[in-house]
């Protein structure tokens, strides 16, 4: 039996110059949606993004010009120019920018915009959850958990679950009968400080 697993994803890691350009609302959009759908031109972006060629064609050039879009001469046609994503994957620590005021700022506007993004799909999703069948409405969903731990586990915890879920995406074949695209986020976050569980009690309370 041959290999069928997928190639590793092509990721960067983002430096100070590749986050400040990316903070912006149209040009997250735009590498999502050449990483979602493909190759595209800029007239083709603006259809199905609600917005005019002349900024996706900007927005474009700004992003190709620190490396996270490129043209791709196989597919452009005369003056029809087609953009790729330069990437599969996205990834930073939001300790990379804290020597860069202006790139921290960056990071943290892309940090609040994914939770927005987040948000947004949620409701979307809640508003049509029960025209699905009842096997993906069981599927789908959302849960937390509490816990005490130190960074250090916190971290290896998520590289465990990234790990399953990279092992999951390379195994994924989309021509299996009954697949669906899907869209999976992960967030760890320190309990809010009203909700913080009681501290446990000493070996003298014991």
């Amino acid at each position: 039996m041959g290999n069928d697993r997928k190639p590793a994803p092509r990721e960067v890691r983002l430096d100070n110059q590749q986050v400040r350009a990316l903070a912006h609302p149209l040009r997250t959009r735009l590498l999502g949606a050449l990483r979602v759908k493909g190759p595209a031109t800029a007239t083709r972006l603006a259809e199905l993004l609600g917005t005019n060629t002349g900024a996706t064609s900007y927005h474009l050039r700004q992003l190709a010009e620190v490396g996270l879009v490129a043209e791709d001469p196989d597919l452009g046609t005369g003056r029809q120019r087609f953009w790729r994503a330069a990437h599969d994957v996205t990834n930073w620590e939001p300790t990379d920018f804290d020597d860069d005021p202006d790139a921290r700022a960056a990071i943290d506007w892309i940090q609040g915009n994914q939770v927005r993004h987040f948000v947004e799909h949620a409701e979307k999703w809640l508003a049509v959850q029960h025209e699905w069948s009842p096997a993906w409405r069981d599927a789908f969903g959302m849960g937390d958990i509490f816990m005490t731990i130190p960074s250090t586990r916190l971290a290896a915890l998520q590289t465990e679950v990234w790990q399953i879920l990279d092992r999951y995406r390379a195994e994924a074949d989309p021509t299996e009968p009954g697949a669906e695209q899907v869209q999976i986020f992960l967030a760890a976050l320190p309990l809010l400080a009203d909700l913080r569980l009681a501290d446990p009690p000493s070996e003298e309370e014991r």
